[in-house]
C-alpha cells in the first residue's frame, strides 16, 4: 500500500475559482495550492462539495486534482475527491487521480436517492477493492437521515486495510464518535466536516482532524493545535472570533461559496468570487454583513 503520513489537524477544502467566464481558472488554483502549504496544513482536499464539484464536468475534476498535485509538488498531500452516483464512473475517476499523483483517494456515500446499507455497503466495498494500494478516506453527509452505522464501518475496516479515513457531518455526534473509535480500536482517522462547526466538541473524544474551508484553514490549524495541547481558554478565543462568519456562511452551501471566496479576496488571494451557475445571488445586506465578518475576521489573523 502506498505509505503516507498519518493525517492530523486541518484539512481544508480548496475550492474551484473560475474566470469571469465560468472557466476554470488554473492560475488562481495554484495560488490557492500555495495558500494551503503557507497555512501549515499537511493536506488539502479537492474537488469536493466546498469546491462545487457537482458543476464539473468529470474532465474539470480530473484536472484539478492534478493541477494541485504539481503545484504542491510533494510539499502537501493531495487527497483526491473522485465523487460520483455510479461506482463504475468513481472508480475511473479514482484510478485516473491515483495516476495523477494523489496521495488520498477520498469518496462521498451517494446520498441522491434512499439507499438500503446493503446496497451502500456494496458500492463502499467494490471502491476500496478497486484502489487497494491507497488509502482511502470516506465521507458522509445524509441530510436525510443518520450516517454509515458503526456496524458497517468496522465491517468495511476489517476488509479493507486501505480504508483509513471517515468524516461525519451530523450535529450531535459525540456518542457515534466514541462508539467508531472504540469498536475500531482508533485504526479507522475521524475527521470533522461541517466547516469545523463542531471540532471543540469532538477534538477531546479522538478526531485526528477537520476539513473545512480553506480561506480559515490558518486560524482553525492554530484552534486545534490549541485545544489538542489543553490550551483551551487560548482555543476558545480564538475560534469565537472566526465562528461568525463559519456559522453564517453554512446556511446554504451556495451561500458558502460566495462567502468563502470573498473572504480569499480580502486575505489577497482570489480576485473575484465567481461561481458557477446556478448560483448564490447575494442582495445588498447579505453582501455588506459578509465584507463586515470578514473585515472583523482579517482583524483578528492581524492581531
Amino acid at each position: 500500500m502506498k505509505t503516507t503520513e498519518e493525517l492530523l489537524g486541518v484539512i481544508p477544502i480548496i475550492p474551484t475559482p473560475f474566470t469571469e467566464t465560468e472557466e476554470v481558472d488554473e492560475p488562481a488554483l495554484k495560488r490557492l495550492v500555495d495558500f494551503a502549504i503557507s497555512s501549515g496544513v499537511q493536506a488539502a482536499c479537492l474537488p469536493a462539495y466546498a469546491s462545487e464539484f457537482y458543476k464539473l464536468t468529470d474532465e474539470e475534476r480530473l484536472r484539478v486534482v492534478k493541477v494541485a498535485v504539481d503545484q504542491a509538488a510533494g510539499r502537501l498531500k493531495i487527497i483526491a475527491q473522485s465523487n460520483h452516483p455510479s461506482l463504475k464512473i468513481a472508480v475511473k475517476l479514482a484510478q485516473a487521480n491515483v495516476a495523477a499523483g494523489a496521495d488520498l483517494i477520498s469518496l462521498a456515500v451517494p446520498r441522491i436517492f434512499g439507499l438500503a446499507e446493503d446496497a451502500i455497503k456494496e458500492y463502499l466495498s467494490g471502491f476500496l477493492s478497486a484502489v487497494p494500494d491507497t488509502p482511502v478516506l470516506i465521507q458522509d453527509f445524509n441530510p436525510g437521515g443518520s450516517s454509515i452505522s458503526v456496524k458497517l464501518i468496522t465491517t468495511l475496516m476489517e476488509a479493507h486495510p486501505n480504508f483509513k479515513y471517515l468524516k461525519l457531518e451530523e450535529p450531535l455526534c459525540a456518542p457515534k464518535f466514541e462508539d467508531i473509535i472504540k469498536s475500531t480500536a482508533g485504526k479507522v482517522g475521524l475527521l470533522e466536516g461541517w466547516g469545523g462547526l463542531y471540532m471543540m466538541e469532538l477534538i477531546p473524544i479522538g478526531i485526528v482532524g477537520v476539513m473545512p474551508g480553506l480561506a480559515v484553514a490558518d486560524i482553525l490549524q492554530k484552534v486545534f493545535r490549541l485545544r489538542k495541547n489543553g490550551e483551551n481558554d487560548k482555543a476558545f478565543d480564538l475560534f469565537e472570533k472566526v465562528m461568525p462568519q463559519i456559522f453564517f456562511s453554512l446556511q446554504n452551501m451556495e451561500l458558502f461559496h460566495y462567502a468563502e471566496k470573498e473572504l480569499l479576496i480580502a486575505r489577497g488571494i482570489l480576485h473575484n468570487s465567481v461561481a458557477r451557475r446556478a448560483a448564490y445571488i447575494p442582495d445588498a445586506s447579505t453582501a455588506a454583513y459578509i465584507k463586515e465578518l470578514n473585515k472583523r475576521l482579517l482583524k483578528a489573523i492581524n492581531e
